[in-house]
């Protein structure tokens, strides 16, 4: 098995409740060394309600255990009851109500998920909070939705209709590279493994939702389909087929079909994925600048592990994770005549990707067309997998690199040929004539 940028050594552990997101309940993983999942603790409560902030207290050096095995867990139990009862006293001092914990060793934190009156002011908790030399620092939350510009609706969707067949060639490039056991984290809703075209393909099906079995949802199952759907079934066949999908339920569908998440849940798998050696982590979802979300794709990046976000086109101003420094932000190509967004930081401009009535996978052995960057980013994840099996040693910024040459100094539409040809030094599949003026291929 190739391997891609360095697997974790340092472990990492989730995050703190989000509240005001319905169908949201805490399940606490802690898995072992390997693909294997310990089954999550169920929470009290459901929904704590919109009344909970996110406390962080410094966390002992002396309980912190840094062998991969590690999953957030304490040997010394007492010694994390005994640094709860002290968040505990930090509650009542407050007028807070503890609901939560978590602790963070890789952060170096213990992570408090406190309730406040209904009648108290947030803003006033935090300002007194921040004063505490105990708190290292209190935060709001938010919440986070799937790129998705339009329910998806049933159809027949065939390769030769993909984007991605027409204008990727991708069953050209697999002549070359199929991202073959590159482990991709999908970190979205419910992915459908017993689809046809997703028989097999997941090295792992976690819910860090609610602790239960995955269920099927639209969202999560088409980014699957798109990034890792294998040929032969009469369906789609995906940009990165022999690529190992981690499918990590951090998002739910809601009645009207939208996909909501939360810092909670979203922190959970994360977390998993950067213990448990993903190479890729897919993001198709945006919301707010996050404080300890940001915390841990920082960890990610340090790491070598590549991060692909979609990008929110209604975004008024910074958002979570395509403005995040390091981040491969993805839109959808524009339709003709239109401008392309600008989102992504300004170190890394956004890259164009089709996003626009895709056929992919759906719940129930279909498959449907859909739209929105969500769909965008998943072909650039596949993307990713298909370059770090040529290129195993490789880091994001210099995947980045072949994926927006030097001469696209703003957003870039991805030609999926000249990348990979680029890595090859030869013509991969239909070369373009600009590819053959930078003297790659015959």
């Amino acid at each position: 098995m190739n391997t891609f940028w360095p697997r974790v050594g340092a472990v990492l552990a989730c995050l703190a409740w989000l509240a005001g997101a319905p169908l949201a309940a805490e399940a606490q993983a802690a898995p072992p060394a390997g693909d294997e999942i310990l089954q999550p603790v169920p929470a009290a409560s459901r929904d704590p309600g919109e009344h909970t902030l996110l406390v962080m207290l410094r966390l002992p050096a002396t309980h912190f255990r840094p062998d991969a095995s590690y999953g957030g867990r304490y040997i010394d139990d007492s010694g994390r009851a005994s640094r709860r009862r002290r968040a505990e006293e930090l509650a009542r001092q407050y007028g807070l109500t503890l609901v939560d914990d978590w602790p963070m060793p890789v952060l170096g934190l213990d992570c408090y998920v406190m309730r406040y009156p209904d009648q108290e002011s947030p803003e006033r908790i935090l300002a007194n909070l921040a004063r505490d030399p105990q708190v290292e620092w209190a935060q709001p939350v938010a919440s986070f939705d799937g790129m998705a510009s339009t329910p998806p609706t049933e159809a027949d969707a065939l390769y030769p209709v993909q984007p991605a067949g027409r204008y990727w060639h991708v069953a050209e490039l697999h002549r070359e590279t199929t991202g073959r056991d590159i482990k991709v984290a999908v970190v979205d809703s419910g992915i459908d493994a017993s689809h046809p075209d997703l028989q097999g393909q997941l090295a792992v099906n976690a819910n860090f939702v609610d602790g239960g079995a995955t269920p099927a949802e639209n969202h999560g199952t088409a980014v699957a389909g798109i990034i890792a759907a294998r040929a032969g079934n009469g369906g789609i066949l995906g940009v990165a087929p022999q690529a190992k999908l981690m499918g990590l339920r951090a998002c739910w569908q809601q009645p009207d079909l939208a996909t909501r998440c939360n810092s909670f849940t979203l922190g959970k798998a994360i977390n998993y994925a950067i213990l448990n050696g993903a190479q890729v982590i897919n993001l198709s979802l945006a919301g707010p600048p996050d404080r300890l979300l940001d915390r841990l794709l920082d960890v990610a990046l340090e790491r070598g592990i590549g991060v692909v976000g979609a990008i929110d086109a209604k975004a008024s101003g910074p958002a979570f994770p395509a403005n995040h420094r390091g981040v491969l932000a993805v839109a959808s190509q524009p339709a003709r005549g239109t401008a392309a967004p600008a989102a992504g930081s300004e170190a890394d401009p956004a890259l164009l990707a089709p996003g626009n009535d895709i056929p992919t996978t759906a719940p129930g052995g279909r498959w449907s067309f859909v739209s929105g960057s969500s769909y965008a980013a998943a072909h650039v994840s596949g993307m990713l997998a298909l370059m770090a099996q040529l290129q195993p040693k490789a880091t994001p910024t210099q995947l980045r690199r072949l994926l927006q040459p030097g001469d696209a100094l703003n957003t870039v539409n991805i030609d999926a040929c000249a990348t990979i040809s680029r890595l090859l030094h030869h013509c991969s599949c239909s070369c373009t004539a600009n590819l053959t003026q930078r003297g790659v291929g015959p």
